[in-house]
């Protein structure tokens, strides 16, 4: 047996890696050597900034654990740096002093940020303290500790890096500026009409921008105070993140004496001037370009797996610039030249700044040369196409940005080449072929056999599409009109239509009118919300209508007793209602006082005889926690103790909780009110959550935990507490009459999608705002507590048969 080809990688980042991915399908034989100046396995640098912002941990971004180099067979070196590259004897020297042979070599060390020549930002070739570069995931923990310090960033840089830095920042509880030297943020990829919309939503942040404006010094002795500008302005800070651009890594290929320009350079099989020396990724350059995005770099790992296993089949002829991200969580993507001003270049344009959406066609000779998407991203797949295949349009020209009517949008009418992951250059047929032949029913296991959709996750709404076209009813349930209950055979919104037009305001009555006269525990109790929400308390309630405990204002245990969730509004309570609690605890014997995750304490254990007494000796009004309605207000302490809190998340909570509790909806719905960023009351998974930041308040909508955990949607960003419960009470209103019964909030906006509701909530596209208002006003207004009501009533609870 002969002795194994030798490859050694210099970098451990998503190029090189992916690189050795390929080189081991295509050669099992060869002994792999990856030498990483990161203390790291490999990662998805894309979702850094998510890191920073404390969406995400170390865990959740990892691309290759340590098992994988293992199950490979790769020596894995981590902390080390690469002093030499001897071409002659083929062996590169670490800064350990170790040699390690090779007979093809591949580097990929990727670029260093661009350190602008600003006054008192290095000392001796260092940054000076607080001043940051945010490349790595060691730069994001260090930015992370030091926002725990500082009240005030200024971000050099409106790019993407920058933008994304200033995201995450924000969600550190920091206030952040951004300093852009251009007249519009993103100016290589954006338009100016298309900058100006993001600078809009980037403002809604609490983002503030400067365009325009050239750092000439920082102000400070031994640690940053404020950053002079060239026009004599100077604005406090206590931290500066430096965002201005990448200069690839080619000091260890100059030392070598290989080709170097702005990058090393490579041929059309990425390699360098040495056969044996390949380059891929930021700090190479092909045909006089470099790229510095997922999508190329992943294109150019795949040919030189290729050359390196000694095919050279594939060839690297560049790549179409294309980038779709979100840009602090706003959706956006450029491809091409999309400058009409350009020879013999025209623009189909779509606006809506309102709304904030953007279209932009650039077309040359009968092609797309160039797009732009702001808002939304539904059509990006097909430009992509169009522009990477210079496909001529000029049969559809005129439903390229309003819509296509025939069956050219399909997924199943695209081309099994077509890319779907521009990230990780997967394609239609790459993600079928997986689906048919390994029988994979979802998107986490087409990423794990592809790798589509694990960097910006962009594409995942395309491979749903995929996966339904593919799979049929055994992936996706027919989403048109269901019948709500066997028991009636039609729609929820049918059944509500003929509800108001027949004036039915009892259960049975629907039963009888709309159904066969039966109902059951299915449909029963969600005919009877129907007709809260219609008619308020205008209608009949029958008591076999509603679930056991909605009849005894508790929660059924499956000993057939109760457990009784006082209200303590905001999770602030006193001693008053503790001693209470304690009391009722002790008198009636109760076995679990528990508390709860909303902030609330949980009797449980509790016969149903009982119930009256124990609200009676408890004063206190209903929790709701048994019910399809409203039930907390989770809150954090703010600025009232918090040294983090810019908002006083404490009352305002309280606020909320006393105006919404207890309204009925086809869901139960909780909420939240955080201080600041650092989102300690968990607005980011409730159904209506309140993040306060220095400007104002975010208001987030569709959260929830539970078995399918969802992050809560930006619904938008205001300034005072007057418009949070406004919009909030808007949009729980419209929830109430649209969404079905039993959907979460999470569902429905799902079904809905967020842009319909912001049109319907914040545009007032239907112009039913007003309605809204006055409705859930209505519905504030009538709310009695259960609890007090029962009481006042005489209404005895007792426990029937079960």
């Amino acid at each position: 047996m002969g002795k194994k080809e030798r490859l050694v990688v210099i970098g451990n980042g998503m190029a090189g890696v992916a690189t050795v991915e390929h080189v081991l399908t295509k050669k099992k034989d060869m002994s792999i050597t990856i030498l990483g100046s990161e203390p790291y396995t490999n990662y998805n640098r894309v979702l850094l900034s998510s890191v920073l912002s404390g969406e995400a941990g170390l865990d959740e971004i990892i691309l290759n654990p340590q098992k994988w180099y293992e199950e490979n067979g790769i020596e894995l070196h981590l902390g080390v740096t690469v002093k030499k590259i001897n071409k002659k004897e083929k062996s590169v020297i670490t800064n350990k002093g170790d040699v390690y042979s090779f007979d093809k070599l591949l580097i990929a060390i990727g670029s260093n940020a661009f350190i602008p020549s600003i006054k008192g930002m290095q000392n001796r070739g260092n940054l000076n303290q607080g001043i940051f570069t945010f490349r790595n995931l060691d730069d994001a923990k260090s930015m992370i500790s030091w926002a725990q310090k500082c009240r005030k960033a200024i971000v050099i840089g409106g790019g993407l890096l920058g933008l994304e830095a200033a995201r995450g920042l924000i969600h550190q509880g920091v206030e952040v500026t951004v300093v852009h030297l251009m007249d519009r943020l993103m100016d290589m990829q954006l338009d100016a009409a298309a900058a100006a919309i993001l600078k809009k939503e980037i403002n809604k942040l609490g983002i503030n921008v400067l365009l325009e404006h050239c750092a000439d010094k920082v102000i400070g002795n031994g640690s940053v105070e404020g950053l002079r500008f060239t026009n004599g302005k100077v604005y406090q800070a206590d931290m500066i993140v430096i965002a201005t651009g990448i200069r690839p890594n080619v000091e260890l290929a100059r030392e070598a004496s290989l080709d170097v320009n702005h990058g090393i350079v490579v041929n059309d099989y990425m390699q360098s001037s040495n056969p044996d020396i390949y380059a891929v990724g930021e700090c190479a350059e092909h045909r006089g370009k470099v790229y510095g995005i997922v999508a190329p770099l992943m294109e150019q790992a795949k040919v030189a797996a290729d050359a390196i296993a000694g095919n050279f089949t594939l060839r690297y002829e560049g790549s179409v610039v294309a980038t779709k991200l979100k840009v602090a969580g706003i959706p956006l993507a450029s491809i091409g030249n999309f400058y009409e001003e350009s020879t013999g270049c025209e623009a189909l344009v779509y606006s809506d700044p309102g709304a904030s959406l953007y279209k932009k066609a650039v077309i040359q000779g009968g092609r797309v040369v160039g797009a732009i998407f702001l808002g939304e991203l539904d059509e990006y797949n097909r430009f992509y196409e169009y522009i990477k295949n210079r496909e001529d349009i000029t049969l559809h020209r005129k439903y390229l940005l309003t819509g296509q009517p025939s069956a050219i949008t399909s997924v199943a009418s695209m081309l099994d080449s077509a890319t779907v992951c521009g990230c990780m250059g997967v394609s239609k047929g790459a993600i079928v072929k997986a689906i048919e032949e390994d029988g994979l029913t979802s998107k986490q296991e087409i990423s794990e056999k592809t790798k589509a959709c694990t960097s910006c996750k962009g594409c995942a709404p395309l491979i749903d599409q995929i996966l339904q076209d593919v799979l049929g009813g055994e992936y996706v349930k027919h989403d048109g009109p269901q019948w709500f209950c066997e028991c009636i055979p039609m729609t929820w919104d049918d059944i509500r239509k003929e509800v108001i037009a027949r004036g039915l305001k009892s259960v049975s009555e629907i039963l009888h009118v709309l159904g066969s006269g039966q109902g059951c525990e299915t449909c029963k109790p969600g005919l009877n919300y129907m007709l809260s929400e219609l008619y308020i308390n205008d209608y009949k309630i029958e008591d076999d209508a509603c679930f056991i405990d909605d009849k005894y204002y508790a929660n059924i245990q499956k000993d057939e007793t109760f457990s009784v969730v006082p209200r303590i509004y905001g999770g602030v309570t006193n001693p008053d209602q503790l001693s209470r609690i304690a009391d009722v605890a002790d008198k009636y014997h109760v076995p679990l006082v528990k508390i709860t995750g909303g902030q609330r304490i949980d009797l449980v254990g509790i016969s149903g005889e009982l119930l009256s007494s124990v609200w009676t000796d408890l004063g206190m009004p209903s929790g709701h926690a048994y019910a399809k309605a409203v039930r907390t207000c989770k809150t954090c302490v703010g600025e009232t103790f918090c040294r983090f809190g810019v908002q006083d998340s404490m009352t305002f909570g309280i606020e909320m909780e006393q105006r919404y509790q207890g309204i009925p909806s086809p869901a139960k719905i909780k909420m939240a009110v955080s201080g600041c960023p650092r989102n300690c009351a968990e607005s980011s998974i409730k159904d209506i959550g309140v993040v306060g930041i220095h400007t104002g308040w975010e208001i987030y909508i569709g959260g929830n935990g539970g078995i399918k955990s969802k992050v809560a949607e930006l619904l938008t960003v205001v300034n005072t507490r007057e418009e949070v419960l406004d919009l909030t009470g808007v949009f729980i209103q419209y929830y109430r009459e649209n969404a079905r019964w039993l959907e979460r909030t999470s569902q429905f906006i799902e079904r809905v999608g967020i842009e319909h509701i912001r049109e319907v909530i914040i545009v007032d596209k239907l112009g039913i705002v007003d309605r809204l208002r006055k409705r859930i006003n209505q519905v504030i207004a009538a709310y009695k507590d259960p609890w007090l009501n029962s009481q006042q009533s005489d209404e005895k609870v007792h426990l029937v048969s079960l």
